[in-house]
């Protein structure tokens, strides 16, 4: 494994629905650190969940949840580890 490299796990809720095409062009963007990914829309909430699993260095993770973070309507929350 890369020094510097950490996996971990990037929950994403997003409340405003319209906030999806750019929330997908970020995902986009951030390709090469995202392993897999997990879309589920929970209707009775009124919410979609997205998980990711990510594999990348502090920077490129922190810029990912960075970006997706100042989007209004969605909440970012994600888990790190160092191995």
């Amino acid at each position: 494994m890369s020094v510097g490299r950490r996996i971990g796990v990037i929950g994403i809720v997003i409340e405003d629905r319209e906030q999806v095409p750019r929330i997908n062009n970020i995902l986009s963007d951030f390709n090469e650190v995202i392993l897999g990914r997990m879309g589920v829309p929970y209707r009775e909430r009124g919410v979609a969940v997205i998980s990711l699993i990510v594999d990348g260095n502090t920077d490129e993770i922190g810029a990912l949840t960075g970006k997706l973070g100042q989007i209004g309507g969605v909440q970012v929350k994600s888990a790190l580890v160092s191995r």
